[in-house]
């Protein structure tokens, strides 16, 4: 069965680890696209210029090919391999942590640094609050106006959600589908679009009056 459901966090956290004067500040944020990283870290500099490291790991998408970890300085696997680890222990995806250190004058060791960026990322996620969040598909429905009625009718079905619409002498709306039940979903649409049972369309079927685009995701 098609999964499209996952955890991640609603909102941005924080969390903090102190070990032999070095400061470990944690911020762990729901990420939508790899481009996002660019203004966390940004932000982040400009809150904390004299912080001496700031490593972080993030994860996307359903399949865990999608995630990179960064340990900026610090001894290669000692910040942020441990850093991904926790967003692998709470189950999450979507997600970005960055951890800033600012250095106390005493070596930690490999381990100590370990145990420290771990116990900070998880100090974030502890204060995370979490929720379950779906995949949807979107599709971009023309059509001319005589057919308005007919079709926002048909997409009054509670598996459809219309996020835009625009009604001129041509007509357009973009729904929004989960992707588990797209199939099942898009196939309803065509048959109450057509006035026919849903043994009589296939997934071949053209609706002549109402040009129907999957957007990629």
């Amino acid at each position: 069965m098609l999964t499209d459901s996952y955890q991640t966090i609603a909102s941005p956290s924080e969390g903090e680890y102190k070990e032999k004067g070095s400061k470990f500040l944690a911020y762990a944020y729901p990420m939508d696209a790899e481009s996002d990283l660019d203004g966390f870290m940004a932000s982040l500099r400009d809150i904390h210029p004299k912080a001496r490291h700031y490593c972080y790991a993030y994860k996307l998408g359903l399949d865990g090919t999608r995630f990179r970890a960064n340990d900026d300085g610090e001894p290669s696997g000692t910040a942020g391999k441990p850093i991904y680890g926790q967003i692998l222990s709470f189950g999450l995806t979507n997600v970005c942590i960055i951890v800033i250190r600012y250095f106390g004058g005493t070596k930690l060791g490999a381990s100590g640094l370990i145990h420290a960026y771990k116990e900070a990322s998880k100090a974030a996620l502890d204060t995370a609050t979490l929720i379950e969040k779906y995949l949807y598909v979107s599709y971009q429905l023309t059509f001319g106006y005589d057919h308005m009625g007919h079709i926002m009718n048909a997409l009054k079905d509670p598996d459809i959600e219309i996020t835009d619409k625009v009604f001129e002498d041509h007509c357009a709306a973009t729904i929004q589908v989960r992707l588990s039940a797209e199939d099942k979903t898009i196939h309803r649409l065509k048959a109450h679009l057509l006035n026919k049972s849903l043994e009589e369309v296939t997934s071949e079927t053209v609706v002549d009056f109402c040009e129907m685009v999957r957007k990629e995701r």
